[in-house]
């Protein structure tokens, strides 16, 4: 009769409860991410093939018995933390679908304009600025428009667009970039801009990575952005 080392089913017990990349239950992962079906049948190998002579220590049996009953709690455990996670993840997107077709206010600097009905943004000022313009270019990078706040504190700056050009000509609907600065203790300084957007899509993300709002100009960004939503 072949005899068992007796700590064989404890270190692989311990084994299993350390930190692993594969799926529990996953035999193809390594002896690492074996699931407590196969150290149960390890366990009752040992027990059938022992010494007679030197049979197994029963303060060890137990102590691997609890290690067995420990592994299939933490198995259990993360099955319920997956399944909370994924419930989670898609309520978060039923929630996120609401916003398709309504228009949300985002961090950044390109956007799409009805210039009909024209558009208003924000600009972010550290510290109070003496000179704070917005700049707006079309899709060929043009400046099409500049806009003069003059002087302003710190704070979140409103400011409007109404279509047209510096001539006052009517420009065409599109996609538009807006480029704020200011000069902050006299040194010309680029501003963080808050525009408006409309959902077209809403986009799951993986584990782990927020869910991704599409723009109906064709950009992306993550639900994590969105500042204000409207209507």
């Amino acid at each position: 009769m072949t005899a068992v080392n007796n700590n064989t089913t404890s270190d692989y017990l311990k084994s299993l409860q350390a930190p692993t990349s594969g799926k529990a239950g996953d035999s193809n992962t390594g002896a690492s991410s074996l699931g407590k079906d196969s150290f149960l049948k390890l366990l009752v190998t040992q027990l059938q093939n022992q010494n007679p002579l030197d049979p197994q220590d029963n303060s060890q049996f137990v102590a691997q018995l609890a290690q067995f009953s420990s592994v299939e709690s933490l198995q259990n455990l993360n099955t319920s933390v997956d399944a909370i996670g994924g419930m989670y993840q898609s309520s978060q997107a039923l929630q996120a679908s609401s916003l398709v077709g309504r228009s949300v206010i985002f961090e950044g600097s390109a956007t799409t304009v009805d210039t009909a009905k024209g558009m208003t943004g924000q600009a972010v000022l550290p510290s109070a600025s003496t000179l704070t313009t917005v700049k707006v270019y079309d899709s060929t990078g043009s400046v099409v428009r500049t806009l003069d706040l003059g002087e302003q504190k710190a704070g979140t700056i409103p400011f409007a667009w109404d279509g047209k050009d510096d001539a006052g000509e009517p420009l065409a609907s599109g996609d538009y970039t807006f480029k704020a600065s200011g000069a902050l203790d006299g040194k010309n300084t680029g501003l963080t801009t808050y525009l408006p957007a409309t959902v077209s899509s809403v986009t799951m993300g993986t584990a782990g990575s927020p869910l991704t709002l599409n723009l109906a100009n064709g950009s992306t960004i993550a639900l994590t952005k969105v500042q204000q939503i409207g209507i």
